[in-house]
């Protein structure tokens, strides 16, 4: 699915900065209909860019696969390390190495170019995938999570900067749609070979077996990046680091990793790291994101808090449904994944739907409808937890709650472009793109705590029977999910900036 993904990687769209895991509304649009630009001599496919262009879109692609299948491996990872207790540490582990990564590497491409934190980001991303897969116990596996979310995080910005620098401006909608289109593949066939290699192969090889695949690209991409957009920019002088904004990323992660840790380890001691983590958050969200983003202040404030909480209520909550199916209902890796498969294909149709012109006027009222589509499908999602409901129950909710997600989640990029003042859209998309990461850390602590005060961390599953036994952990987690998706209906309402 898109979001485990976005999720956990981010959109990727002109005039954003981040990662996040989303296809766009524009990228989404232009990729159903093929480019003319990608067709003529000089357009993205041409001699002069062939290369680049297949090898960075590959290595997307890889990227997005790696990310839509983790999700249907995790329930079998997690049981056979004795780890569903820390379930939601293997997601947002990535995501919190993941912001640190975004702003390093967005100051590093400004000062010595992309190609470093490319080349060091595929590395970190590959080792992380490596350690995940190799891992004896939960924690290493985390560990190894969060090393590929630091890589991810590295990689993705590298990406849109060589963009940036390498195509001309009129070529850069072509590319930006194949990244989009990257995603749409992966989101459907992704859960799908996911189950299929877990059940047949095992889990490990959906996390071994990639490393591999992306030297072919690699080795495409890295010598004309190179020859194109390495050192600093023509023109410019090489700046230097922003340590203040350095510092800021490093107290988001750290403190989102502490809250997490805290939240799951429901020891009175654990107070003290939550304490911590909260004291380092504070200051740094107010530092990195709009002033009035957590008061919803019309406007852009508005905007970076919706795509917080949209992103957030959606990925914590689509993290526990295999996990759901698999325990409570019985069913297998690749079944689980399957109903999720959908969502790709709805996701972008919602992104197309709200790129078509004659809708703009329409714009927060499709938003809201979208976060009401979302909000709805999470509250339907534990219903299969009733023998009587059917299974596939889940795979109808979640495609209407993806629909709800491409409405919103592309919608939020083209209202922070038109509301960002001249020079600002960069900075501004970094927010955007924090809010959405933060969010998932911050969700899916107060899902995973949740879930483990419930007993969740101890259900189990066989190749005969479900042996769940705790279907409270699960309602524990959907609906307080589905009530934020609700507050984000609310946040629509605050989109347009005070005329006043």
């Amino acid at each position: 699915m898109l979001p485990l993904t976005l999720a956990s990687m981010t959109s990727l769209e002109p005039g954003d900065t981040g990662v996040a895991a989303t296809p766009t509304a524009s990228a989404v649009s232009a990729a159903s209909t093929v480019s003319a630009e990608t067709l003529v001599p000089d357009g993205v496919l041409s001699r002069s860019h062939r290369a680049l262009s297949i090898g960075i879109v590959s290595v997307v692609l890889l990227i997005a696969f790696e990310a839509t299948a983790v999700g249907t491996a995790m329930p079998v990872a997690a049981r056979e390390l004795d780890g569903v207790s820390l379930y939601a540490f293997a997601f947002s582990g990535y995501f919190t190495t993941s912001l640190f990564g975004m702003v390093l590497a967005g100051q590093w491409s400004d000062r010595a170019g992309p190609l470093g934190s490319l080349t060091v980001g595929i590395g970190a991303f590959a080792a992380g995938l490596l350690l995940s897969g190799t891992a004896g116990t939960m924690w290493l596996f985390i560990l190894g999570r969060a090393v590929q979310g630091l890589g991810g995080g590295l990689v993705i910005v590298a990406l849109y900067v060589v963009v940036g620098r390498a195509y001309a401006e009129r070529l850069r909608p072509s590319i930006m749609a194949a990244f989009a289109a990257s995603w749409v593949v992966p989101s459907v066939v992704g859960p799908l070979a996911s189950g299929a290699v877990t059940e047949h192969l095992g889990w490990r090889w959906v996390f071994v077996g990639v490393p591999v695949l992306v030297v072919l690209p690699l080795a495409l991409a890295l010598p004309q990046i190179r020859r194109r957009a390495s050192g600093p920019e023509e023109g410019t002088v090489a700046a230097p680091f922003d340590r203040r904004r350095i510092r800021l990323a490093l107290a988001i992660s750290g403190g989102a990793g502490l809250l997490q840790y805290a939240a799951q380890d429901l020891r009175w001691l654990s107070v003290i790291p939550g304490v911590v983590g909260v004291a380092l958050l504070i200051p740094a969200v107010l530092g990195l994101l709009p002033r009035g983003t957590y008061l919803a202040a019309r406007g852009l404030p508005s905007v970076v808090l919706l795509r917080g909480v949209a992103a957030g209520s959606f990925i914590a909550a689509e993290s526990f449904v295999p996990l759901m199916l698999v325990t409570e209902r019985g069913l297998s890796p690749t079944l689980a994944g399957f109903s999720l498969a959908a969502g790709g294909g709805t996701w972008a149709l919602g992104s197309f739907v709200q790129a078509r012109a004659r809708v703009e006027p329409y714009r927060e009222r499709l938003m809201m409808l979208g976060m009401v589509l979302t909000a709805a499908s999470i509250a339907a999602a534990p219903s299969v937890l009733i023998d009587g409901v059917p299974v596939w129950t889940v795979a109808v909710a979640w495609a209407f709650g993806c629909f709800g997600m491409g409405l919103v989640i592309s919608s939020t990029s083209v209202l922070l472009l038109k509301l960002s003042a001249p020079g600002q859209a960069g900075n501004n998309s970094a927010a955007l793109q924090m809010s959405d990461g933060l969010a998932n850390v911050l969700l899916l602590a107060a899902g995973g705590a949740a879930f483990a005060a419930l007993g969740g961390g101890t259900v189990t599953h066989t190749a005969t029977q479900a042996s769940g036994g705790h279907p409270a952990a699960f309602v524990a987690v959907f609906l307080p999910m589905a009530g934020v998706a609700l507050a984000g209906a609310w946040v629509t309402t605050r989109l347009r900036a005070d005329t006043k």
